[in-house]
């Protein structure tokens, strides 16, 4: 038989791993075996597992150190990691904020559907959004705080449809508007806590956005998908027309994951290129 190539016996290694990783055989912080005893294991040369080394370390599942505490330290798949490379295909395809936001009038509204259609809506989506509208409530007198907050009610929004495949992608790009709202409302936020009436983040601002909640909450809690996609879709678009440090220059502006922080995870001070 004809010999593999090293690459491919890389790829075996890696993909042996990764299930490893995927399957939570390996979970988040756990340590790979070292090199050499990988090396044993999978009876290929260190060159080959050097290489699944560097495939598993490009994919963000390990970082690998050096040193007396050195190796392989598996990280799992997360949703800032997963908006991250979302934002660099985005970006690579010159996408822009204002996409982006488009696409999140479309999609969440049918995430607040789903919400309202689980049967299960009472023990799962009710309590999770109640509790962050009364974190809301108790932020309300506070502007520095709030907008994570109000931010957070569609992030659980989206995090509670009961649908995966809805919940990792529309989720990784809430991730990404959330990175955006965050880098606008700082830089209209004022020093001192008071702001002008016109801004965004003023008392009146802030209560039209928290009776919204307060609303589509209830519509979900009765169980009304179409009061619920009604209520969700308004209140993106009024959110959005109401404020315009959100959308000034989305239109234009090519998604940049990095100007938003949504740049690679802070390595540990040992770790090296593989």
């Amino acid at each position: 038989m004809r010999q593999l190539r090293q690459p491919r016996l890389a790829e075996i290694v890696a993909a042996s791993l990764r299930d490893d990783i995927l399957s939570g055989k390996l979970k988040e912080g756990d340590s790979l075996p070292r090199q050499e005893q990988l090396f044993t294991q999978f009876r290929v040369s260190l060159p080959a597992v050097r290489e699944a080394m560097r495939i598993l370390e490009t994919e963000g599942l390990i970082s690998v150190r050096r040193g007396n505490v050195g190796g392989a330290v598996v990280h799992l798949p997360t949703s800032q990691r997963i908006a991250r490379m979302i934002s660099m295909v985005l970006q690579v395809r010159s996408t822009t904020l204002g996409d982006v936001s488009g696409a999140l009038l479309h999609l969440e509204p049918a995430c607040a559907a789903l919400c309202a259609a689980r049967p299960d809506r009472a023990e799962t989506v009710v309590p999770k959004l109640r509790e962050v509208i009364e974190a809301q409530q108790a932020a309300f007198d506070d502007p520095s705080q709030y907008p994570a907050l109000a931010r957070r009610f569609h992030e659980t929004l989206v995090s509670q449809c009961g649908n995966e495949t809805m919940i990792v992608i529309i989720g990784s790009l809430e991730t990404v508007w959330t990175a955006h709202e965050s880098t606008a409302w700082a830089e209209v936020s004022a020093p001192d806590g008071e702001l002008d009436e016109s801004s965004p983040l003023a008392r009146k601002s802030r209560r039209a956005a928290l009776r919204d909640h307060e609303k589509l909450l209830a519509a979900i809690e009765a169980g009304d998908v179409d009061r619920a996609v009604a209520l969700a879709s308004g209140h993106l678009a009024a959110a959005r027309a109401s404020s315009p440090n959100l959308t000034r220059g989305v239109s234009t502006s090519v998604l940049d994951g990095a100007e938003l922080g949504l740049g690679a995870d802070r390595a540990p001070a040992d770790a090296r290129d593989a």
